[in-house]
């Protein structure tokens, strides 16, 4: 059920962006859940991009094309929506003509095997005959069938289900006799009993043809998914609820990728003539359905990740309020030995029992941004981190929980127990992998860099993030809103897995956008028919930034860096570091897999108490195990007293953070730079610079962290380019700080209030946990306890204090979901 529409005199105007200064986007239809404003590209607004210098200049989209006509983006998308009418009507007659072949060919081989059923006359007739006789009576069979069937169904419904079950081969049977008699050739012939043979293997054969014919086909899909939702009955939800709040993560999309994939696209054709094209052609945009509703329904703005750019960190601040202590995606621990990776069950349930420890005695913390305090009213799907919600699927911080009753994996279950969507899954997951195989080859053969190697079982590991987890996360997404849950959070990873090998902005993580687009669109088509409006909010939780490795780039790693400079002999060859892509261990996790020590790095420099280099991204961390706490500046010094100049000195280090004794935090570079973060003092040229404004601040925050590593080690950046360069084997990569992988994005509907006020920055996980338990709130939900914090956190701290969750119960929902029951993790 969408939303009421705004009336013409009730719409927003067009224009900026209130909260960021962007300019309103083009669109061809509203959002199906929200209020629509008018459209760009209307009489009242004929070019969006005619606005005045002032509005240009403080606008962060790129300059706008001289060859762009006023309404040609909504001309496009406008095509474009014809000519999808017209492949979906091309679609359905082909599958048509497929099944009524299938129902001919099957036809012809009963008549042969059966021989009480013949398709020719006593004195015999020719091939072509015997075909067109096949083909009038399947033809009239599949009519009549699907005609009368629905009719005589829904008269049967009062009839017991074992008598509808005999009914139903003698109804088909009398179906088929009846089209063997309307047949005009007068050749078709069958007696009661093997018609009833012949009506159940011809339908058999159509419905397997059909659903075959209907794997790709999303509407099919999404009335299947909404089927299996409503088995159990309609929820009991009031007709005038308020407004559901659906939050959609599309991982690693950063905001200036995500505003590309928005904008109409320019194909060339034809010849030059003095360099100047003759002929173009307008695309629409990358991510249609995305952008019909930007500048119609919809704001987007930037958002400031925190120095630790990746999911973990992230995702713990936006669904927990804290991200507290998390320096990288993974780091070394002294006080235990051990190495943690946010990717791990095991370090994802620390983290959330550490954060939901943490907001219990921090009454400015609320917790949960899905603990709502009714069961079931909230969900968590596909995330490092549950938010405090019971409805679970696909939850990496639950995956590490495996007593008897718990199944963590139950979302699979539930939606594999479909074969209809086991079929259309798997074929996808194949053709996705055989993809991956021929991108690859082709990478190689045209010699594109930079390149890493995208071999082993990468194309498996690739098909499952891009549609294993894809797929099982948008049907539980759309049983939650049949289901009519107040807020729902969502992580579809796609984008991110691939755009760490291809790049960003490579034609291969395009092309993953575009069916992230396919399934926002299914999400958003079943949101009007849930039982209460829906409000779909996008966002990600960081981008991504490109460039050559460090040791593509320089040929030696970061730890053969760090060995040399504190007089380590170094390995001649350069070694492959492990990328940290998060897909790999959660299908480790969904195949019930251990978690495997080489994951973490584990012993990776540890022997003879040598340090501990790790790398998250484009942010390296270096650790001394022999030496107890945080080390000071000092103390490297006169420990290796080569170590911090053979660093800052190097081309592809940006900048260190140290402790100093004397100064506390310190960022040190090139040429003896250095930031005091504590006062601001700067010596020489500020090391920081680069990295534009609120380095200093987030970099500052993380020196205060108990576990951050006793050297931070930021890769160099050039702001003309954008490169950075990863310390694993990624050539798109996050974790640290330097170009568009600290600027993630919000994408909101115009029904709630802008994130910040006009020409503030939105800044850190943190204050996106804010601002969606904020709107949560204004769609009528629970959190806007956020007001009562100390209520929260003493719901909190009687979670914490209960302990681990004792396993209970666990129910597989319609279209995969689990509900975990019993004592709630900290």
């Amino acid at each position: 059920m969408a939303e009421p529409r705004k009336g013409p005199g009730e719409e927003s105007g067009p224009g900026e962006d209130p909260a960021s200064g962007e300019r309103s986007g083009q669109g061809a239809a509203p959002c199906p859940h929200t209020p629509p404003g008018p459209r760009s590209g209307s009489p009242a607004d004929p070019d969006p991009r005619a606005r005045t210098e002032s509005d240009a200049d403080s606008r962060t989209d790129p300059d706008p094309d001289p060859a762009f006509e006023p309404g040609a983006g909504l001309t496009a998308l406008r095509a474009a929506t014809t000519r999808k009418g017209r492949r979906a009507a091309a679609g359905a007659l082909g599958r048509i003509v497929v099944v009524w072949a299938v129902g001919t060919l099957t036809m012809i081989i009963l008549a042969g095997a059966l021989p009480d059923f013949r398709l020719q006359s006593p004195d015999g007739d020719s091939a072509t005959h015997i075909a067109v006789t096949a083909a009038i009576g399947a033809g009239v069979f599949g009519v009549l069938s699907a005609l009368v069937w629905p009719v005589l169904v829904r008269a049967l419904l009062l009839v017991p289900a074992f008598v509808l079950g005999l009914l139903v081969f003698f109804l088909n049977g009398s179906l088929l006799l009846i089209a063997l008699s309307l047949n005009p050739t007068g050749r078709g012939e069958a007696n009661p009993e093997t018609a009833v043979v012949v009506a159940a293997v011809m339908s058999a054969a159509s419905s397997a043809t059909s659903t075959a014919l209907t794997v790709r086909d999303d509407g099919a899909y999404r009335r299947r998914l909404a089927r299996l939702a409503y088995r159990r009955g309609a929820p009991a939800v009031s007709p005038d609820a308020a407004p559901g709040i659906l939050f959609l993560q599309l991982d690693g999309v950063g905001h200036d990728v995500l505003h590309a994939a928005l904008q109409e696209r320019e194909r060339a054709g034809g010849r030059s003539l003095g360099g100047q094209r003759l002929l173009a052609h307008r695309l629409p945009p990358v991510m249609e359905t995305v952008a019909s509703w930007y500048g119609t329904s919809h704001r987007l703005m930037p958002w400031r990740t925190d120095w630790s750019s990746q999911t973990g960190a992230s995702q713990l601040g936006i669904l927990h309020g804290t991200n507290e202590d998390v320096p990288a995606f993974r780091w070394y621990e002294k006080e235990s030995g051990e190495v943690k990776v946010c990717s791990h069950p095991s370090t994802a349930l620390e983290l959330e029992r550490r954060a939901a420890a943490r907001t219990a005695t921090d009454p400015a913390l609320p917790g949960g941004l899905l603990a709502t305090g009714e069961p079931g009213d909230t969900a968590s799907r596909g995330n490092l981190f549950t938010g405090g919600a019971t409805q679970l699927a696909l939850v990496l911080s639950v995956a590490v929980r495996r007593k008897k009753k718990t199944r963590s994996r139950a979302g699979y279950f539930a939606y594999f127990s479909d074969p209809a969507n086991a079929s259309r899954t798997f074929a996808s997951f194949f053709a996705e992998a055989g993809r991956e195989v021929f991108q690859s080859l082709r990478s190689r053969l045209r010699r594109e860099t930079p390149r890493v190697g995208r071999g082993g079982l990468y194309p498996f590991i690739r098909a499952f993030a891009t549609v294993v987890s894809r797929d099982v996360v948008v049907a539980s997404v759309i049983g939650d809103m049949l289901a009519g849950r107040t807020a729902v959070y969502a992580d579809l990873v796609a984008y991110d897995e691939v755009a760490h090998y291809a790049g960003p902005r490579h034609r291969d993580a395009q092309q993953v956008l575009r069916r992230l687009d396919r399934s926002v669109a299914l999400i958003a088509k079943a949101a009007e028919h849930a039982p209460r409006p829906y409000r779909i909010v996008l966002l990600s939780d960081h981008g991504q930034s490109h460039g050559p490795t460090f040791a593509a780039a320089y040929g030696l790693t970061l730890q053969d860096l760090v060995r040399a400079g504190c007089g380590l002999p170094v390995p001649r060859r350069v070694g492959r570091t492990r990328s940290g892509a998060e897909a790999r261990t959660a299908a480790r996790a969904a195949l019930r897999r251990p978690e495997r020590p080489e994951d973490a790095h584990v012993g990776e420099g540890r022997r003879g108490q040598e340090p501990v280099v790790l790398g998250s991204g484009n942010l390296g961390l270096v650790s001394f195990p022999e030496l107890p706490g945080v080390v000071s500046r000092e103390t490297i010094e006169r420990r290796y007293p080569a170590l911090l100049p053979a660093l800052t000195e190097h081309p592809g280090i940006g900048f260190l953070l140290v402790r100093s004794e004397e100064h506390g935090p310190v960022a040190l570079g090139a040429d003896g730079a250095e930031h005091h973060l504590e006062t601001g003092k700067v010596i020489g040229i500020d090391p920081l610079l680069p990295f534009g404004p609120g380095a200093a601040e987030t970099v500052l925050r993380t020196a205060r962290f108990p576990h951050a590593a006793d050297i931070m080690v930021n890769s160099s950046y050039d702001p003309k380019t954008g490169t950075v360069h990863a310390f694993e084997d990624q050539i798109g990569s996050h974790g640290g700080l330097g170009g568009e992988q600290s600027r993630a994005f919000l994408f909101w509907p115009e029904g709630l209030t802008p994130p910040v006020p006009a020409g503030e920055t939105l800044a850190g996980a943190e204050a996106v946990h804010r601002v969606l338990r904020r709107w949560i709130g204004e769609c009528g939900g629970r959190a806007a306890d956020a007001e009562r914090p100390e209520a929260v956190a003493a719901a909190v701290a009687e979670a914490v204090e209960a302990g681990p969750v004792e396993a209970g119960p666990v129910e597989a929902g319609p279209v995969g979901e689990s509900v975990v029951e019993g004592r709630r993790a900290g």
